[in-house]
This record gives structure tokens, C-alpha cells and sequence, in this order.
């Protein structure tokens, strides 16, 4: 029987590398360094092409500068990251990737990876961009070189894509990944805390835009675009488009430093006024309920509570405050609160005073009055179905546990 390789051969198969044509000189129209201002850096893999630029600390992304001003104490406490706020701006490594698809796994390289640090007072973004695939030795020992100052890696969404993907690709090319060892802020499950009930989206550039108020030039390229762009290019040999994705990743990584920096100063002192966003003033109350700073919460929940909120939002924070009375043992706070939202037909406050005055006070006339207002409040025309079922049953076993209590006294 012949062999699989002498079938390959009567195919025309060449086997072997003795016979392959030497590899063709790249052909570049108009090559990068034509286009983009950059270095090529020798590393024991190869070179690769670095573009690189350094922001002086006057610059402002938006509202916001890039320097990291206010303690980022509480964005470590939330991340569960303690070295966050013991590190210096040093050890802050901001980092961003274009790849030639979403996928992720084996089949997808990171071309162009962009990172940022403090350097002093200023802020030096560097570009590692690879003209083909096999560069990517080279552009991970480059990046490599650059993270060994850093202890902190800064991304967005780069718990779920970007660390992965060059984990993955370290792994592949027999290199120790440098993330490993680095602690991890995705900035976007923050910015999902502070702002959801606010922007209907938290993308980076939604983010920039609303919060940073930073609006990019014509130079910007949509995300979706990127690959294509660079397989064009891989194709072409003309560098020109890449301009685009320079850009945009440029503008990824300051935006990401600037959102630091804002968020940093938002979380430091929210009292001092710069809180504009009324809406803000609740996120970061929550955000602080769940660290356990309840004073400063309920600080904030009073002062929202005086500002123009959305219905809905101003019955959930009133909630939210009054059940944090409660736990203090405010007890005077939380029924004056109650009473309020009784009045704004919240059922839970219903719930709430007939609960105080069965247990607390031990008046069943009382409990018994608010058991019978929740109830009319359930059956209601304009009480939501959905939550009808929920209510009744309990409702109706308080009823008749506390006409059980008042037959018995």
C-alpha cells in the first residue's frame, strides 16, 4: 500500500522545506514608517515598530487630565486589588489592543497594542505594532520590556478580551506572560456600577463622550472596521489607512487614563460639588453602601433625595435610604421616610410601618391599618400584574395573623 507522503508526491506536493522558494521581500506601497511617526526597536526575537508620544501634564482628555490626582483608595477597595492603593503612579500600565478578530483563541493576534504610563508628571503612550505575523515574538518581548516597571494593568473590558488574548499568545509563542503577576482593574465593570441608570451604554467611547466630554476628530475608525483595514494592509502593502487605527487606539488608551483619573476624584470627595449628575450622586452612594462607608452613603442619598431625580430613581433611593436608617436603628428617620413613600403609593413602605408596628411598638391597630391600606394598594386597577402575587399571599398571612393577635388580646 503506498504511503500517504507518496500520494502527497504524485499530487505535485512538494515535502519539506528544502524545496520551499526563499520568502519574498515584503511589499509595502507605502510602508508604516512612511506613515506614522515611529521607531523600529531590535529585541532578541527581531524588531518591531513602535510608535510612541508623550503627553505633557497640561493635557486634558475632555474634562479630565491624565495624571491620577485624587487616591484611588476606593477603587482599590471595590476591585478587591489593595495594591492599587498602595503603589505609586509608576506602577500604573494602561493597555489596549486591535486585533484581527473578537473571537479570541489561537486564531486571533493582537496587532497593534497599545500602552500607556506615568513617566514623572508626563504620560509616554507606545504603540507595539507587528507588519505581519511573524513579528509577534518580537512585539511580545517589546511589550514585555515595557510592563517590567509596572505592577498595576489598567484596561476596558480587558479581563473578559485583552488579557486572554495575550496570555494566550505569550503561551503560544513559548514566552512567560508579563500580566500574570500584574493586579487587574477592568474599568469597565466600574463604570457598569456607576452609570448604568444613566447611559443606556457603557462603552468606552459612550463613556468618553458623556462623562469625560471628550469628542474625537475624523481620524477615529469605527471598531468593527479594524480587521479589515489590517487585512487590506497585510494585502496591499499600503500603510496609509493605519492611520486611522493608530488613532483609535491612541485615543482608547488616554480616554482610559482620563477615566481613571475622573472616577479617582469622583470617589475621593463627592460632596465637594463636582458630582454634576444627580444620578451620579445615587451610583456612588451605592457604591459606597457596599463598601460599608454608611454615613457617607447616607449622606448622599439625602442630598439626592433634594435634587431633581427621576421618579423612579428618587422612590428607589428613598428606599434604599430609609432601610439604612433602619439597620442604624434611626428608627424616627426611617418612619418619617416611610411615610413619605406610603403616601407615594410604594408598597413596601406599607409593608414597612405595619412590620414596625407589630414588632416594635406592639400596636396590632396599627400594623393591622397598613396590612389593610398594602392590601386596597395590591387590588388596585393600576398596581403592576406582576407583582400582584407577590404581595397578596404575604399580605393576606399578615392579615390574619394580626386579627389572630388582636382577638387574643
Amino acid at each position: 500500500m503506498p504511503l500517504l507522503s507518496d500520494k502527497l508526491k504524485a499530487l505535485g506536493l512538494k515535502l519539506g522545506a528544502q524545496n520551499l522558494p526563499p520568502p519574498q521581500p515584503r511589499r509595502e506601497v507605502y510602508a508604516v514608517e512612511q506613515v506614522i511617526p515611529g521607531r523600529f526597536q531590535a529585541t532578541p526575537e527581531g524588531e518591531i515598530f513602535v510608535a510612541e508620544k508623550i503627553y505633557p501634564p497640561t493635557y486634558q482628555h475632555g474634562q479630565a487630565g491624565l495624571q491620577l490626582t485624587a487616591p484611588p483608595h476606593l477603587i482599590a477597595a471595590w476591585a478587591g486589588e489593595p495594591a492599587i492603593a498602595r503603589t505609586d503612579l509608576a506602577a500604573f500600565a494602561f493597555l489596549d489592543t486591535e486585533t484581527t478578530g473578537l473571537a479570541g483563541g489561537t486564531g486571533s493576534y493582537a496587532f497593534l497594542i497599545g500602552l500607556g504610563r506615568y513617566e514623572g508628571d508626563h504620560f509616554r503612550l507606545a504603540q507595539f505594532f507587528m507588519r505581519d505575523p511573524t513579528e509577534e515574538a518580537a512585539q511580545l518581548t517589546a511589550l514585555a520590556e515595557f510592563l517590567q516597571p509596572s505592577q498595576i494593568l489598567v484596561t476596558f473590558n480587558g479581563k473578559a478580551f485583552d488579557a486572554p488574548l495575550l496570555n494566550t499568545r505569550y503561551l503560544i509563542q513559548g514566552q512567560p506572560s508579563p500580566l500574570a503577576n500584574l493586579a487587574h482593574l477592568d474599568l469597565l465593570h466600574l463604570a457598569r456600577r456607576l452609570w448604568r441608570d444613566r447611559l443606556p451604554s457603557r462603552t468606552l467611547g459612550q463613556l468618553e463622550l458623556h462623562i469625560l466630554e471628550a469628542t474625537r476628530t475624523d481620524d477615529d475608525i469605527p471598531g468593527w472596521l479594524i480587521p479589515t483595514v489590517y487585512f487590506d494592509y497585510l494585502r496591499s502593502g499600503d500603510a496609509r489607512p493605519l492611520k486611522n487605527i493608530f488613532y483609535h487606539n491612541a485615543m482608547d488608551v488616554l480616554a482610559m487614563a482620563a477615566l481613571l483619573g475622573h472616577i479617582a476624584q469622583l470617589l475621593d470627595d463627592p460632596f465637594n460639588g463636582n458630582v454634576k449628575h444627580t444620578l451620579d450622586l445615587v451610583a456612588i452612594a451605592k457604591l459606597f453602601e457596599s463598601l460599608g462607608r454608611l454615613e457617607a452613603a447616607m449622606g448622599l442619598y439625602q442630598h439626592a433625595l433634594t435634587q431633581n431625580l427621576p421618579e423612579e430613581s428618587y422612590w428607589d433611593t428613598l428606599r434604599r435610604l430609609s432601610l439604612m436608617q433602619r439597620r442604624q436603628g434611626n428608627w424616627a428617620a426611617a418612619l418619617e421616610l416611610w411615610q413619605q413613600a406610603a403616601a407615594g403609593r410604594q408598597i413596601y413602605a406599607h409593608v414597612e410601618l405595619a412590620k414596625h408596628y407589630e414588632h416594635q411598638v406592639r400596636d396590632y391597630h396599627q400594623a393591622l391599618h397598613w396590612t389593610e391600606t398594602a392590601l386596597a394598594l395590591v387590588r388596585s386597577a393600576d398596581f403592576p400584574r406582576s407583582q400582584r402575587g407577590q404581595w397578596l399571599g404575604e399580605l393576606k398571612h399578615r392579615r390574619v395573623r394580626l386579627q389572630r393577635k388582636l382577638d387574643q388580646a
